[in-house]
């Protein structure tokens, strides 16, 4: 069954303001928990797929596949920003050596 046209569209937006939300978030110090951060996307991902839940239109296997294809696209970009928190996580476990300053 093709997802209605409506239905894409709302897909479309969802996943750009979804990627927006993701390239707003600056990593700093302290840092917090990896389980901690994948608690919150986890959250966030979930306030996407109830807030589009009330928009998707057909029938009720219609809308469930479109939320259903959201859900898996949104999961695909959250796996790539907790792969991109993870080296961040790295990074700050690295001891950090400052130049030497030159006399």
């Amino acid at each position: 069954m093709d997802l209605l046209q409506t239905n894409k569209d709302l897909i479309s937006k969802g996943i750009k303001e979804f990627k927006i939300l993701l390239n707003q978030q600056v990593f700093s110090e302290p840092a917090i928990p990896e389980e901690a951060m994948m608690t919150v996307v986890n959250d966030w991902v979930d306030l996407y797929i109830n807030y589009y839940t009330k928009k998707m239109v057909g029938q009720q296997q219609e809308q469930d596949k479109a939320l259903q294809e959201l859900r898996q696209e949104l999961n695909t970009l959250s796996a790539t920003f907790l792969d991109k928190y993870r080296n961040f996580l790295k990074s700050c476990e690295q001891p950090h050596h400052p130049l030497p300053v030159p006399w």
